[in-house]
Protein backbone atom coordinates (compact mmCIF):
# COMPACT_ATOMS: atom_id res chain seq x y z
CA UNK A 1 0.00 0.00 0.00
CA UNK A 2 1.81 3.04 -1.20
CA UNK A 3 1.40 6.66 0.49
CA UNK A 4 0.25 9.21 -1.29
CA UNK A 5 1.32 12.35 -0.94
CA UNK A 6 -1.02 14.89 0.99
CA UNK A 7 -1.37 18.50 -0.73
CA UNK A 8 -1.10 21.74 1.49
CA UNK A 9 -3.75 24.76 1.18
CA UNK A 10 -2.96 27.71 0.91
CA UNK A 11 -3.72 30.04 4.00
CA UNK A 12 -4.80 32.94 1.92
CA UNK A 13 -7.77 33.26 -0.49
CA UNK A 14 -7.74 30.35 -3.34
CA UNK A 15 -5.14 29.90 -5.63
CA UNK A 16 -5.62 29.85 -9.49
CA UNK A 17 -5.71 27.20 -11.31
CA UNK A 18 -1.79 27.80 -12.53
CA UNK A 19 0.51 25.79 -10.37
CA UNK A 20 2.54 27.70 -7.92
CA UNK A 21 5.91 27.84 -7.76
CA UNK A 22 7.36 25.79 -4.59
CA UNK A 23 10.66 26.69 -2.68
CA UNK A 24 13.13 24.51 -1.89
CA UNK A 25 16.10 25.71 0.88
CA UNK A 26 18.99 25.23 -0.75
CA UNK A 27 22.17 24.07 2.11
CA UNK A 28 23.89 27.66 2.40
CA UNK A 29 25.83 28.57 5.42
CA UNK A 30 23.54 31.71 5.25
CA UNK A 31 20.53 29.20 6.44
CA UNK A 32 21.89 28.87 9.78
CA UNK A 33 21.32 31.82 11.05
CA UNK A 34 18.54 33.04 12.57
CA UNK A 35 18.36 35.63 9.85
CA UNK A 36 19.32 33.32 7.27
CA UNK A 37 15.98 33.07 5.06
CA UNK A 38 15.87 36.75 4.38
CA UNK A 39 19.48 36.39 3.61
CA UNK A 40 19.07 33.47 1.49
CA UNK A 41 16.70 34.77 -0.27
CA UNK A 42 18.47 37.97 -1.19
CA UNK A 43 21.46 35.95 -2.32
CA UNK A 44 19.56 33.47 -4.06
CA UNK A 45 19.71 30.63 -1.40
CA UNK A 46 16.21 29.82 -2.19
CA UNK A 47 14.54 27.92 -5.05
CA UNK A 48 11.57 27.99 -6.54
CA UNK A 49 9.67 24.65 -7.07
CA UNK A 50 6.58 24.24 -8.82
CA UNK A 51 3.49 22.98 -7.11
CA UNK A 52 4.64 24.89 -3.50
CA UNK A 53 3.34 27.93 -1.62
CA UNK A 54 5.31 30.62 -1.71
CA UNK A 55 7.09 32.18 1.64
CA UNK A 56 5.15 35.38 2.77
CA UNK A 57 6.73 38.30 1.50
CA UNK A 58 7.21 39.64 5.08
CA UNK A 59 9.61 36.67 5.95
CA UNK A 60 11.74 37.40 3.16
CA UNK A 61 12.00 41.27 4.05
CA UNK A 62 12.47 40.83 7.59
CA UNK A 63 15.57 43.53 8.73
CA UNK A 64 18.28 42.07 9.98
CA UNK A 65 19.04 43.09 13.52
CA UNK A 66 22.70 43.78 14.56
CA UNK A 67 24.58 41.49 17.49
CA UNK A 68 24.48 43.37 20.32
CA UNK A 69 27.63 44.54 21.64
CA UNK A 70 29.29 43.36 24.67
CA UNK A 71 28.89 45.71 28.19
CA UNK A 72 32.64 45.03 28.54
CA UNK A 73 33.23 46.61 24.94
CA UNK A 74 30.91 49.73 25.51
CA UNK A 75 33.14 52.93 25.34
CA UNK A 76 30.80 54.47 28.05
CA UNK A 77 31.20 51.80 30.37
CA UNK A 78 34.71 51.72 29.89
CA UNK A 79 35.26 55.27 30.58
CA UNK A 80 33.10 55.04 33.74
CA UNK A 81 35.37 51.92 34.74
CA UNK A 82 38.29 53.75 34.91
CA UNK A 83 36.74 57.19 36.26
CA UNK A 84 35.71 54.55 39.37
CA UNK A 85 39.07 52.42 39.26
CA UNK A 86 40.91 56.18 40.05
CA UNK A 87 38.49 57.02 43.09
CA UNK A 88 39.14 53.59 44.14
CA UNK A 89 42.76 53.77 44.35
CA UNK A 90 42.38 57.22 46.48
CA UNK A 91 39.88 55.72 48.43
CA UNK A 92 42.07 52.96 49.38
CA UNK A 93 45.62 54.94 49.88
CA UNK A 94 46.08 53.57 53.39
CA UNK A 95 46.53 50.05 52.07
CA UNK A 96 47.82 50.49 48.72
CA UNK A 97 50.81 52.52 49.17
CA UNK A 98 52.28 49.87 51.71
CA UNK A 99 52.11 47.15 48.98
CA UNK A 100 53.61 49.40 45.77
CA UNK A 101 56.24 50.85 48.28
CA UNK A 102 57.42 47.26 49.10
CA UNK A 103 56.89 46.09 45.18
CA UNK A 104 59.04 48.66 43.82
CA UNK A 105 61.45 47.77 46.95
CA UNK A 106 60.97 44.38 45.62
CA UNK A 107 61.83 44.86 42.61
CA UNK A 108 65.20 46.86 43.64
CA UNK A 109 66.63 43.88 45.96
CA UNK A 110 65.56 40.60 44.21
CA UNK A 111 68.34 40.27 42.05
CA UNK A 112 70.73 40.42 45.40
CA UNK A 113 68.49 37.70 46.66
CA UNK A 114 68.78 35.55 43.78
CA UNK A 115 72.38 36.22 43.80
CA UNK A 116 72.87 34.86 47.45
CA UNK A 117 70.78 32.41 46.77
CA UNK A 118 73.23 31.04 44.05
CA UNK A 119 75.89 31.11 46.59
CA UNK A 120 74.07 28.81 48.54
CA UNK A 121 72.16 31.21 50.97
CA UNK A 122 68.29 30.17 51.48
CA UNK A 123 65.95 33.08 50.25
CA UNK A 124 64.41 33.39 53.96
CA UNK A 125 67.88 34.09 55.33
CA UNK A 126 68.70 36.58 52.47
CA UNK A 127 65.39 38.44 52.53
CA UNK A 128 65.91 38.82 56.39
CA UNK A 129 69.51 39.97 55.77
CA UNK A 130 68.79 42.62 53.40
CA UNK A 131 66.17 43.89 55.23
CA UNK A 132 67.75 44.24 58.14
CA UNK A 133 70.74 46.08 56.20
CA UNK A 134 67.78 48.31 54.79
CA UNK A 135 66.71 49.21 58.62
CA UNK A 136 70.10 49.64 60.35
CA UNK A 137 70.95 52.30 57.07
CA UNK A 138 67.89 54.06 58.10
CA UNK A 139 68.04 54.06 61.61
CA UNK A 140 71.75 55.25 61.63
CA UNK A 141 70.45 57.78 58.72
CA UNK A 142 67.87 58.93 61.88
CA UNK A 143 70.09 58.86 64.37
CA UNK A 144 72.43 61.64 62.60
CA UNK A 145 69.27 63.71 61.92
CA UNK A 146 67.59 63.67 65.49
CA UNK A 147 70.36 66.25 67.11
CA UNK A 148 70.30 68.92 64.30
CA UNK A 149 66.17 68.51 63.40
CA UNK A 150 65.60 68.50 67.76
CA UNK A 151 67.94 72.00 67.81
CA UNK A 152 65.65 73.23 64.86
CA UNK A 153 62.41 72.24 66.77
CA UNK A 154 63.24 73.64 69.65
CA UNK A 155 64.15 77.47 67.97
CA UNK A 156 60.77 76.65 66.17
CA UNK A 157 59.04 79.76 68.49
CA UNK A 158 61.57 82.19 67.71
CA UNK A 159 62.02 81.30 64.06
CA UNK A 160 58.53 81.61 63.93
CA UNK A 161 58.89 85.23 65.35
CA UNK A 162 61.94 86.22 63.65
CA UNK A 163 59.91 85.04 59.90
CA UNK A 164 57.06 86.99 61.46
CA UNK A 165 59.13 90.61 61.55
CA UNK A 166 60.88 89.48 58.37
CA UNK A 167 57.56 89.40 56.71
CA UNK A 168 56.93 92.47 58.29
CA UNK A 169 59.48 94.04 57.22
CA UNK A 170 58.84 93.15 53.55
CA UNK A 171 55.17 93.92 54.28
CA UNK A 172 56.08 97.69 55.08
CA UNK A 173 57.75 97.94 51.92
CA UNK A 174 54.56 97.05 49.91
CA UNK A 175 51.37 99.36 50.58
CA UNK A 176 48.90 96.64 49.43
CA UNK A 177 50.40 94.54 51.89
CA UNK A 178 50.91 96.62 54.90
CA UNK A 179 49.77 95.91 58.03
CA UNK A 180 47.55 98.45 59.86
CA UNK A 181 48.47 101.14 61.83
CA UNK A 182 48.19 101.53 65.29
CA UNK A 183 46.24 104.52 66.45
CA UNK A 184 47.26 107.07 68.28
CA UNK A 185 45.80 106.41 71.84
CA UNK A 186 44.10 109.42 73.40
CA UNK A 187 43.34 109.86 77.11
CA UNK A 188 39.22 109.56 76.62
CA UNK A 189 39.82 106.13 74.99
CA UNK A 190 41.62 105.04 77.84
CA UNK A 191 43.79 101.34 77.01
CA UNK A 192 42.52 100.46 73.36
CA UNK A 193 42.93 96.83 71.98
CA UNK A 194 45.31 97.30 68.92
CA UNK A 195 44.36 96.58 65.61
CA UNK A 196 43.34 92.71 64.76
CA UNK A 197 45.95 91.86 62.12
CA UNK A 198 44.27 89.28 59.34
CA UNK A 199 47.11 87.75 58.21
CA UNK A 200 48.85 87.54 61.70
CA UNK A 201 45.72 85.74 62.91
CA UNK A 202 45.87 83.10 59.44
CA UNK A 203 49.16 82.33 60.48
CA UNK A 204 48.63 81.37 63.75
CA UNK A 205 45.41 79.42 63.13
CA UNK A 206 47.34 77.59 60.05
CA UNK A 207 50.19 76.54 62.30
CA UNK A 208 47.57 75.21 64.87
CA UNK A 209 46.31 73.16 62.29
CA UNK A 210 49.42 71.90 60.73
CA UNK A 211 50.94 70.89 64.19
CA UNK A 212 47.53 69.16 64.95
CA UNK A 213 47.52 67.35 61.10
CA UNK A 214 51.57 66.61 61.77
CA UNK A 215 50.39 64.83 64.80
CA UNK A 216 47.23 63.07 63.67
CA UNK A 217 49.03 61.70 61.01
CA UNK A 218 52.34 60.29 63.02
CA UNK A 219 50.36 57.30 64.15
CA UNK A 220 49.21 56.32 60.79
CA UNK A 221 52.82 56.72 59.32
CA UNK A 222 54.37 54.24 61.75
CA UNK A 223 51.37 51.95 61.00
CA UNK A 224 52.14 51.95 57.41
CA UNK A 225 56.06 51.84 57.51
CA UNK A 226 55.65 48.49 59.74
CA UNK A 227 53.65 46.96 57.38
CA UNK A 228 55.49 47.43 54.46
CA UNK A 229 58.67 46.05 56.11
CA UNK A 230 56.69 43.08 57.18
CA UNK A 231 55.17 42.75 53.39
CA UNK A 232 58.96 43.35 51.73
CA UNK A 233 60.29 40.78 53.54
CA UNK A 234 57.71 38.32 52.71
CA UNK A 235 58.01 39.28 48.91
CA UNK A 236 61.56 39.01 48.77
CA UNK A 237 61.14 35.75 50.86
CA UNK A 238 59.06 34.35 47.79
CA UNK A 239 59.41 35.88 45.19
CA UNK A 240 60.89 33.29 43.30
CA UNK A 241 57.97 31.25 44.51
CA UNK A 242 55.07 33.49 43.70
CA UNK A 243 56.80 34.06 39.60
CA UNK A 244 56.98 30.12 39.53
CA UNK A 245 53.59 29.55 40.96
CA UNK A 246 52.06 32.62 38.34
CA UNK A 247 54.09 30.80 35.40
CA UNK A 248 52.76 27.43 36.19
CA UNK A 249 49.25 28.20 35.86
CA UNK A 250 49.55 29.32 32.46
CA UNK A 251 48.57 26.77 30.16
CA UNK A 252 50.27 28.36 26.85
CA UNK A 253 54.44 27.86 26.93
CA UNK A 254 54.54 31.52 24.80
CA UNK A 255 52.86 33.01 26.93
CA UNK A 256 54.79 31.96 30.06
CA UNK A 257 57.86 33.11 28.21
CA UNK A 258 56.71 36.42 27.68
CA UNK A 259 55.11 37.09 31.29
CA UNK A 260 58.83 35.93 32.39
CA UNK A 261 60.71 38.29 30.07
CA UNK A 262 58.24 41.09 31.10
CA UNK A 263 58.52 40.51 34.91
CA UNK A 264 62.59 40.32 34.96
CA UNK A 265 62.85 43.53 32.21
CA UNK A 266 60.77 45.17 34.71
CA UNK A 267 62.84 44.32 37.77
CA UNK A 268 65.95 45.22 35.73
CA UNK A 269 64.32 48.46 34.47
CA UNK A 270 63.65 49.56 37.58
CA UNK A 271 66.32 48.41 39.56
CA UNK A 272 68.83 50.45 37.29
CA UNK A 273 66.95 53.25 37.49
CA UNK A 274 66.23 53.36 41.24
CA UNK A 275 70.09 52.77 41.83
CA UNK A 276 71.41 55.23 39.24
CA UNK A 277 68.87 57.76 41.07
CA UNK A 278 70.25 57.00 44.25
CA UNK A 279 73.87 57.56 43.57
CA UNK A 280 73.09 60.74 42.10
CA UNK A 281 70.90 62.04 44.92
CA UNK A 282 74.03 60.56 47.44
CA UNK A 283 76.29 62.85 45.76
CA UNK A 284 73.71 65.43 45.75
CA UNK A 285 73.73 65.14 49.54
CA UNK A 286 77.31 65.58 49.80
CA UNK A 287 77.43 68.25 47.79
CA UNK A 288 74.68 70.51 49.06
CA UNK A 289 76.05 69.66 52.55
CA UNK A 290 79.30 70.45 51.62
CA UNK A 291 78.46 74.11 50.47
CA UNK A 292 75.91 75.07 53.32
CA UNK A 293 79.32 73.99 55.54
CA UNK A 294 81.13 76.42 53.51
CA UNK A 295 78.86 79.21 53.46
CA UNK A 296 77.99 79.12 57.19
CA UNK A 297 74.73 77.63 57.51
CA UNK A 298 73.89 76.18 60.93
CA UNK A 299 73.24 72.09 60.26
CA UNK A 300 74.64 71.17 56.73
CA UNK A 301 74.71 67.52 57.52
CA UNK A 302 70.51 68.08 57.78
CA UNK A 303 69.76 70.37 54.51
CA UNK A 304 72.04 68.00 52.84
CA UNK A 305 70.22 64.99 53.59
CA UNK A 306 66.70 66.95 53.16
CA UNK A 307 68.16 67.73 49.94
CA UNK A 308 68.98 64.37 48.88
CA UNK A 309 65.73 63.30 50.11
CA UNK A 310 63.50 65.76 47.59
CA UNK A 311 65.01 65.03 44.85
CA UNK A 312 63.44 61.29 44.19
CA UNK A 313 60.53 63.57 43.70
CA UNK A 314 61.33 64.88 39.86
CA UNK A 315 60.51 69.18 39.66
CA UNK A 316 58.35 69.40 43.02
CA UNK A 317 61.37 68.19 45.21
CA UNK A 318 64.41 70.70 43.91
CA UNK A 319 61.12 73.94 44.40
CA UNK A 320 60.64 72.70 47.71
CA UNK A 321 64.23 73.02 48.84
CA UNK A 322 64.72 76.13 46.99
CA UNK A 323 61.88 77.75 49.43
CA UNK A 324 63.44 75.89 52.67
CA UNK A 325 66.77 76.93 51.80
CA UNK A 326 65.43 80.41 51.52
CA UNK A 327 63.71 80.89 54.45
CA UNK A 328 66.79 79.30 56.41
CA UNK A 329 69.14 82.07 54.67
CA UNK A 330 66.37 84.22 55.74
CA UNK A 331 66.33 83.21 59.40
CA UNK A 332 70.09 82.64 59.78
CA UNK A 333 71.94 85.39 57.88
CA UNK A 334 68.97 88.09 58.44
CA UNK A 335 69.06 91.22 55.27
CA UNK A 336 72.70 90.57 54.83
CA UNK A 337 74.01 89.92 51.27
CA UNK A 338 74.47 85.68 52.40
CA UNK A 339 70.40 85.78 52.33
CA UNK A 340 69.95 83.85 49.30
CA UNK A 341 73.36 82.03 48.97
CA UNK A 342 72.11 78.56 50.63
CA UNK A 343 69.52 78.40 47.71
CA UNK A 344 71.91 79.68 44.83
CA UNK A 345 73.89 76.83 46.29
CA UNK A 346 71.44 74.24 45.70
CA UNK A 347 70.19 75.81 42.13
CA UNK A 348 74.16 75.73 41.27
CA UNK A 349 74.44 72.02 42.25
CA UNK A 350 70.64 70.75 40.85
CA UNK A 351 71.63 72.53 37.35
CA UNK A 352 75.13 70.59 36.80
CA UNK A 353 73.30 67.21 38.38
CA UNK A 354 70.24 67.64 36.44
CA UNK A 355 71.95 68.82 33.28
CA UNK A 356 75.75 66.55 33.05
CA UNK A 357 75.10 64.15 36.12
CA UNK A 358 71.74 62.37 35.28
CA UNK A 359 72.62 62.61 31.38
CA UNK A 360 75.97 60.73 31.93
CA UNK A 361 75.05 57.81 34.86
CA UNK A 362 71.22 57.73 33.39
CA UNK A 363 71.60 55.57 30.21
CA UNK A 364 69.86 56.22 26.97
CA UNK A 365 67.65 53.06 27.39
CA UNK A 366 66.03 54.26 30.98
CA UNK A 367 65.20 57.95 29.72
CA UNK A 368 61.82 59.30 29.97
CA UNK A 369 59.82 62.07 28.56
CA UNK A 370 59.91 65.34 30.65
CA UNK A 371 56.52 65.49 29.74
CA UNK A 372 55.47 62.06 31.31
CA UNK A 373 57.43 62.46 34.31
CA UNK A 374 55.65 65.50 35.30
CA UNK A 375 52.05 64.50 34.28
CA UNK A 376 52.73 61.25 36.39
CA UNK A 377 54.33 63.21 39.20
CA UNK A 378 50.98 65.32 39.47
CA UNK A 379 48.53 62.89 38.59
CA UNK A 380 49.87 60.57 41.27
CA UNK A 381 51.05 63.07 43.67
CA UNK A 382 47.32 64.50 43.33
CA UNK A 383 45.88 60.51 44.36
CA UNK A 384 48.30 59.76 47.20
CA UNK A 385 50.13 62.88 48.02
CA UNK A 386 53.92 62.63 49.09
CA UNK A 387 54.05 59.35 48.26
CA UNK A 388 52.43 59.34 45.67
CA UNK A 389 55.04 61.92 44.23
CA UNK A 390 57.83 59.50 45.11
CA UNK A 391 56.48 56.84 43.45
CA UNK A 392 55.14 58.05 40.38
CA UNK A 393 58.78 58.14 38.16
CA UNK A 394 59.15 53.85 39.52
CA UNK A 395 55.64 53.10 38.39
CA UNK A 396 56.50 55.17 35.08
CA UNK A 397 59.20 52.98 34.27
CA UNK A 398 57.23 49.51 35.04
CA UNK A 399 54.23 50.83 33.15
CA UNK A 400 56.57 51.82 30.32
CA UNK A 401 57.98 48.24 30.16
CA UNK A 402 54.76 46.40 30.03
CA UNK A 403 53.57 48.85 26.91
CA UNK A 404 56.90 47.97 25.32
CA UNK A 405 55.57 43.92 25.12
CA UNK A 406 51.63 44.84 24.36
CA UNK A 407 51.11 45.85 20.59
CA UNK A 408 47.94 48.01 21.67
CA UNK A 409 49.88 49.80 24.25
CA UNK A 410 53.44 50.73 21.84
CA UNK A 411 52.21 54.15 20.96
CA UNK A 412 52.29 55.13 24.70
CA UNK A 413 55.55 53.88 24.99
CA UNK A 414 56.68 56.30 22.21
CA UNK A 415 55.49 59.34 24.38
CA UNK A 416 57.01 58.05 27.45
CA UNK A 417 60.21 57.11 26.36
CA UNK A 418 62.85 60.17 25.85
CA UNK A 419 64.90 61.01 23.37
CA UNK A 420 68.52 62.82 23.03
CA UNK A 421 68.45 63.01 19.48
CA UNK A 422 66.34 65.52 17.62
CA UNK A 423 62.93 64.62 16.15
CA UNK A 424 63.03 64.72 12.10
CA UNK A 425 60.60 67.58 10.55
CA UNK A 426 57.30 67.49 9.86
CA UNK A 427 58.38 68.69 6.31
CA UNK A 428 60.82 64.99 5.99
CA UNK A 429 57.86 63.03 7.73
CA UNK A 430 55.66 64.53 4.98
CA UNK A 431 57.25 63.88 1.86
CA UNK A 432 56.30 61.26 -0.62
CA UNK A 433 59.09 58.69 -0.89
CA UNK A 434 59.93 57.63 -4.73
CA UNK A 435 60.33 54.51 -4.96
CA UNK A 436 63.71 53.05 -6.22
CA UNK A 437 64.21 51.46 -9.50
CA UNK A 438 64.89 47.86 -9.82
CA UNK A 439 68.20 46.59 -10.47
CA UNK A 440 67.45 44.38 -13.08
CA UNK A 441 64.96 47.03 -14.94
Amino acid sequence: MSAEPLSAQPLGPPASSAATPAVTPVASPSLASPHGVGRGAARGGLRMEPGAAELPAAALAAPLTPAPTPWHGSPAIKGLLAIALIFLLKLAQPLLVPVVVAVVLTFLLSPQVRSLRRHGVPEVLGALVLVAALLGGTVLMGSALVTPAAQWWSRAPSVMTALEQQIDRVRRSIPILAPPQREPVSRSSGNAPPPVDPIKDRIASEGVTLTRLVLSHVLSFGFSAASTVILLYFLLASEHWMLSRTVEAIPRRRTRALVVAGVRSAQQEIGQFLGALSIINLGVALAVGGAMAYIGLPNPVLWGTVAGVLNFIPYIGPLLNTLLLLTAGLLSFGDSALLVAPAAAYLGVHAIEANVVSPIFVSKRLSLSPISVFLSVMFWGWLWGVAGAVLAVPILVGLRSVCKRNRRLRLLCVYMEGSRRPPPSLKSLLRHKRRQPRAGM
